[in-house]
Parts: structure tokens; sequence; C-alpha cells
């Protein structure tokens, strides 16, 4: 099995969007965020015109995604979380590309994206029914 880290982000790989997590002006916050895995770290796209990725680069931020909305009857359930150094990022072409469309709006605004990354510092990963341990028991 993985080490926690490796299978947080190993199962965050499969997962399309997630939850970037940080404070603003002191207080907890969540924001949605598009994400794609790229050697060993997270690569986000958020909405600009939120503003939050201004708390977040810079920062230490958690990062999470989950099958729990996904799940088919009787499939085992994951969470898998992140935390680590977040700073802004310029995608290249091919993580572009892999990023997918953009939404055209967010709060009835045009979209402009903003891109982050996370550098894994530790994970944590919680499952049911042990169907992961099977899936990753081949993975050093």
């Amino acid at each position: 099995m993985p080490s926690d880290e490796r299978l947080a982000v190993a199962l965050l790989a499969r997962a399309y969007h997630g939850r970037v997590a940080t404070s603003m002006r002191a207080l907890p916050f969540l924001a949605f965020a598009r994400h794609i895995v790229a050697d060993g770290r997270l690569l986000l796209r958020l909405p600009g015109n939120c503003g939050y990725h201004r708390a977040c680069a810079g920062g230490v931020v958690a990062y999470g995604a989950d099958n729990l909305g996904s799940a088919a009857p009787g499939e085992g359930l994951w969470s898998a979380q992140v935390v680590g150094r977040c700073a802004a990022y310029e995608p290249t072409a091919e993580e572009l590309r892999r990023f997918g469309p953009a939404p055209s709006t967010v709060d009835g605004e045009p979209y402009e994206p903003v891109f982050l990354s996370v550098e894994p510092q530790f994970g944590t990963v919680h499952t049911t029914d042990g169907a992961l341990d099977r899936h990753f028991e081949h993975v050093p």
C-alpha cells in the first residue's frame, strides 16, 4: 500500500473537482476548484473573480476530493486530502489541455481562470469496505 500522501494524490487524480481550504480575514473557507495531478503535485484552476487565490497563494492549504456523489451502489467510498504549500502557477500548454474547457461564467461574471500549484506535504485517506486496499495492492 502506498504512503498516505501518495495514495491521496493517486485518488485525487481520479477526480476532476475538489475543494481548497484556507482562511481569509481570519475565517476559514472552502472554494471549489478543477484540478489535475502533474509530477506528484496538484495544479488547481479557480475562478479569479472570487479572489480566493489571493488567500491561497503563498500559504499552506488543504485540498480534498471524494467519490461520495459518484460511487455506484456497493462501491467503496473514499475521501482524500493533502496539505501543502500553495503558489501561483503558469500551466504549460499540455496542462491547459488536461484541464479541459473552463466554464463561461461564475456567479454571472465571465470566468477568468487563475492557476495554483500545491506541493503535498502530507495526506490523509479514508475509505469504506477495503475496496482501495485491493485496488492499490500492486502500488509501491
